[in-house]
Parts: structure tokens; C-alpha cells; sequence
């Protein structure tokens, strides 16, 4: 009887364990109070990085995990550090318990607050919307150009003899004429002296023309390949745009919000601009996951004029109280493509329901696919849009393209020979692997024979990563291995070659992964090596090096050739071949 009773007090405790776990998984997020949030959700806020876990790609089958195992191989609990309890914080997308705050697309419990689009969970749903039409709107000043007396005398047909010689398309309505020379624009002292400074030249093709509209306070989609001098295309107008505002009060959130997807760019775009913002006292600050709440809350709160953000750190910040958007009258959506591209059209729609709708709105995309033109037509009102080459994405014809075909053994031997011709003349060597276990083995194997690398993946700290990435750009190392999420956003002028070690999921990867040489203006090569078991990807890439003007291996065309002999064959069990 002493038994029996025992084991029914053991199943009551259980059951009533059950039942509060059950309802805590069912509560709505305004039923939760501050301080079981803080208990329950706070020590899962701080996740290694926002961007290392990709959800679904729209245009794609499957998920896409740069470096996981096949989920059809693990068990059931099989990411948990112990047999039972809390689960452990990597992703486990089938588990129970605590879920994964960071990519769990299909379970239930506290949603992903970064990036899940199935649910509003606690990833924005604390906003409180904002009825614009009865707010009180304090007017702003947005319109800052005055028409170079060169540029106003030139002709039509000069200006449209310039836009074709530089591939440029312009669309709107009455579209500032372009410039094309420094001089010709109206930037004040203390920024036309940065620019002496750093001994540009002409400005690029996408300044000449985003500059007169964006100062002319126009609504704009810039359309243009990464590396064509974008970030200084709307920083320089943002900068005038500040100067020209009231002063920032107590309580106040940022002037200017550029969105981007990747917390790399977005560390980039801060240093563009604190380097042409600090001769005007502009504070910029930025906001990414994979690093302390505290230091960018303080940094918001001592007040800041340009605020660089990923959307996931930043919808936080929102909806705790952290900021606000109320004084943002210069929103800049970079990378627009890469944020739809990663799942964040939610997150970005909840943060441009915070900003005033006579806001200047500026856009920029390597691609215009259906969905950034939705985007551009919600967002944008009156815009221009320029187009720089086509709007498909294409390969920097700067960039000396090799495919080797090789077998996966002799990849190591290549690789090693590789690097010996570009340590013998100093260059930046950039190599991608397609996992994380990859990049790592590629460190040690250089290393045995006898050259400096470093590598930068989702495993690496917050702080193991700036190292790395210091490392290579001072030049104290001039090989970096790096994952496909890992380099997003990178950004280092003087690679000289990037070395395809593994090829990437989709052709689409290769050209944003050899983009990172041939930037501004500058001439690179890029190495790839190709496999059988990227067969399957032949046919894409030979239309790639076809259209950039590169020669075609013969063996990658006798590849495709075997490919779709192969898929054409009868099929014993019967049926038709896609082909």
C-alpha cells in the first residue's frame, strides 16, 4: 500500500508538472508577465548569430543548413548536452521541451523572436501599432540639392550618351540629370574634405546618378552589384539629411535606419559611416545579434543619429522599449534581395509600420525579383529607380574565372599549389568550404604546409571573428577559409583571388561568393573546383562564364553532356525523364 501510495504522489507531481509546461507553451505572449518572459525566454535571447541559420528560401526545395547533418539521420533529443531537461541551445528542430529560439520553424513552445515567418510569437507582436493619422507630425526638411551649373548645362543627349556608355537605366519622373565629377555636387566642406582625403577618383557609376535623387530628398530603388561604391551612394546623403534636422532630444531614437541582413555589412556600413559622420558630430551606432544586449541599448541611449541594424536585434529592441522609430525620416533597405532572400520580409514590415509614412525611403538590391518589387511598391512612394547593367544577377566582368574539374582527392594537392603562387606575390587569398568542418580541416592542412590561414564560421565568437577578419584585412594573414553565411557582407577591397574549394548549393552562391574580388573597379580571379557531385550544376555555370565572356573547360561541357545522357536513359522501372 506504502508503495502504491508513493507512486500515485510521483504521477500527481508529474501531471501537475505537465500542466503548467502545456500551459506556459499555450500562453499567449500578453498573458506572460515581464518577469517570466525575462525567466523563461531571456537566457535564449542571446544566440551566436541571427544570420547562421537560414529558414526556408522561397524559390528553393528544402532548407537550406550550411553545415549541419542530414536531419534524417538524427534522433529524436539527439541535440540535448544531457539525457533529459533543457535542451541544448543549437538547433534541434524536432525536439520538445524548450524550443530552439533561433530557427525552429516546426515546433511549438517560445517561438524564435529572430526570424521565424510562421508566427508572430514574441517576433514583434509586443509592437503596439501606430496610428499615423493622428499623430502630430513635425515637418522635416528632406530636399538639400542645388544643380551643379555643369550639370545643368548639359544636354539631354549628352546625359543619355553617358548613361549608355555606363550601362546605367533610369525610370521615373522627373529624374535629376546625373553627375560626373565630385565637384559637381553639393556636398559641404566637411565632407568634400573626407573625400579629398581618401584621393577618390570619379564617383562611381551608381553615385553619379543615386546622388542628385537621393539629395533631392526623392524616394529610390538602386539596383547595382555589390562592390559598386553603394554604401557611400546613400551614407553622404544621409549625413546632410541629419545635419539639417533638429537636434536629437532625451528619449529619441536614430534620424537615418539602414536595414541590413548580415551582422558583417552591417559593421561595415557603421565604419563608412562614423569615418564620414565624426567631422559632424553624428553618432552611429549598430545593432546585430550574436553580442551583448546591454552595449547597444547604453549606445542607443546617449543618443545616436545613424543607427546600422539587422532586423532580428533590432524588432527586439522595439518591442521591448529599448527604441523607437518616431524621429526616423531616412530609412535605407541594403541588401533588400538577401533580407527576403533569408526570411526576414516579416520582421522588416513590422519595423516600417514604426516609421513615419513621409519618410525618404532608399532601396538597394543586387536583383529585382517579384518579391523586392512588392516590397519597393509598399515602401516606396514616387520613387526612381536605377538600374546599373541588367537586373539579373550577373558576374563582375572584372573577374578572371577558372573552373578545374577535378576528382574531390586531388582538390588538397591544387589548393596547396594554388597558395603557393599567390604567397610568392603577397595576395589575399579568400577560400570557401561548404561546411564548417570543412573550413577548419583546410586551416590545418595549409597550415602543415607552411602558410597562415584563419577561418570564420558559425562556431567561431563574436570575438574569434573580428580577429580573423582584422587579420586578414591588415594583411598578418593573407589566406581566410570561410562558410557560405559567414562571408555575407564581407568586405575587403584588396582580394586578389577567391578560390571556389567546395562549389556552393546554387549558382546564385557562386556569383555572390567570387564577387568579393574585382571590387571597385579593381581586376581579381576566381578558382573553382568542380566535381561529379556538382554535375548537376554545370549547365548554370557554363551559362554564367558564358555570359561574362569566360572560357568554358571542355571537360565542364562533356559533364553536362554525361549528365543528360544519363537522365535521358530509359528508367527500368518505367516513366519519363525530366529531360
Amino acid at each position: 500500500m506504502q508503495f502504491v501510495n508513493r507512486n500515485m504522489s510521483v504521477f500527481r507531481s508529474l501531471s501537475r508538472i505537465l500542466n503548467v509546461t502545456k500551459n506556459i507553451k499555450n500562453a499567449s505572449p500578453s498573458l506572460i508577465s515581464t518577469n517570466d518572459h525575462k525567466r523563461f525566454v531571456g537566457n535564449y535571447n542571446e544566440q551566436e548569430f541571427e544570420e547562421d541559420q537560414q529558414p526556408f528560401r522561397k524559390h528553393r526545395t528544402g532548407l537550406y543548413d550550411e553545415d549541419q547533418p542530414d536531419r534524417r539521420n538524427r534522433s529524436y533529443g539527439g541535440g540535448q548536452r544531457f539525457s533529459g531537461g533543457y535542451q541544448d541551445r543549437r538547433p534541434d528542430r524536432f525536439s520538445g521541451g524548450f524550443q530552439n529560439r533561433r530557427n525552429d520553424q516546426f515546433s511549438g513552445g517560445f517561438q524564435n523572436r529572430r526570424n521565424d515567418r510562421f508566427s508572430d510569437g514574441f517576433a514583434g507582436g509586443g509592437l503596439t501599432k501606430v496610428d499615423w493619422k493622428s499623430e502630430k507630425l513635425t515637418l522635416f526638411e528632406k530636399n538639400f540639392y542645388t544643380e551643379h551649373e555643369n550639370v545643368a548645362n548639359r544636354s539631354q543627349q549628352e546625359v543619355n550618351e553617358f548613361l549608355k556608355s555606363h550601362q546605367i537605366t533610369v525610370k521615373g519622373d522627373n529624374i535629376p540629370k546625373p553627375i560626373t565629377k565630385f565637384s559637381e555636387i553639393s556636398f559641404p566642406d566637411y565632407v568634400s574634405e573626407k573625400i579629398s582625403q581618401l584621393e577618390f577618383g570619379d564617383p562611381s557609376t551608381i553615385q553619379s546618378q543615386s546622388w542628385p535623387i537621393a539629395l533631392s530628398g526623392r524616394d529610390m530603388i538602386g539596383i547595382a552589384q555589390t562592390g559598386s561604391g553603394k554604401t557611400l551612394a546613400y551614407i553622404l546623403p544621409a549625413i546632410m539629411h541629419i545635419n539639417n534636422q533638429p537636434r536629437l532630444q532625451q528619449g529619441e531614437g536614430p534620424i537615418c535606419l539602414v536595414l541590413a541582413p548580415t551582422r558583417e555589412l552591417a559593421q561595415q556600413i557603421q565604419k563608412v559611416a562614423i569615418d564620414f559622420g565624426q567631422s559632424s558630430h553624428i553618432r552611429t551606432s549598430c545593432v546585430f545579434g550574436g553580442a551583448g544586449r546591454w552595449p547597444q541599448i547604453n549606445a542607443l541611449h546617449r543618443g545616436t543619429q545613424i543607427c546600422v541594424a539587422t532586423p532580428g536585434r533590432l524588432l527586439d529592441f522595439l518591442e521591448s522599449g529599448a527604441t523607437n522609430l518616431k524621429r526616423t525620416t531616412y530609412l535605407v533597405f541594403d541588401e533588400a534581395d538577401r533580407m527576403l532572400d533569408m526570411g526576414f520580409e516579416p520582421q522588416i514590415r513590422k519595423i516600417v509600420s514604426q516609421v513615419r509614412p513621409d519618410r525618404q525611403t532608399l532601396m538597394w538590391s543586387a536583383t529585382w525579383p517579384k518579391e523586392v518589387k512588392i516590397l519597393a511598391e509598399d515602401f516606396l512612394n514616387d520613387y526612381i529607380q536605377i538600374n546599373v547593367g541588367g537586373v539579373d544577377l550577373r558576374a563582375n566582368p572584372n573577374i578572371h574565372q577558372v573552373v578545374d574539374v577535378c576528382s574531390e582527392y586531388d582538390k588538397y594537392d591544387k589548393l596547396i599549389e594554388l597558395l603557393k603562387q599567390c604567397q610568392a606575390e603577397n595576395e589575399k587569398v579568400l577560400i570557401f568550404s561548404m561546411t564548417k568542418r570543412t573550413a577548419d580541416e583546410l586551416v590545418h592542412v595549409i597550415g602543415d604546409n607552411g602558410f597562415r590561414a584563419t577561418s570564420i564560421h558559425g562556431d567561431k565568437s563574436q570575438m574569434d571573428r573580428d580577429r580573423a577578419l582584422n587579420n586578414f584585412r591588415s594583411g598578418k594573414i593573407s589566406t581566410l577559409v570561410a562558410t557560405d553565411v559567414a562571408a555575407r557582407g564581407l568586405d575587403v577591397d584588396d582580394i586578389k583571388m577567391v578560390i571556389n574549394f567546395d562549389f556552393p548549393n546554387n549558382c546564385e552562391d557562386y556569383i555572390h561568393r567570387i564577387g568579393r574580388t574585382a571590387r571597385a573597379s579593381k581586376t581579381g580571379t576566381a578558382y573553382t573546383f568542380f566535381t561529379e557531385k556538382d554535375a548537376g550544376q554545370a549547365r548554370d555555370l557554363i551559362a554564367i562564364l558564358k555570359d561574362s565572356k569566360q572560357e568554358v573547360n571542355p571537360q565542364l561541357i562533356e559533364m553536362l553532356g554525361s549528365t543528360r545522357r544519363t537522365l535521358s536513359r530509359p528508367r527500368p522501372w518505367g516513366g519519363r525523364s525530366r529531360w
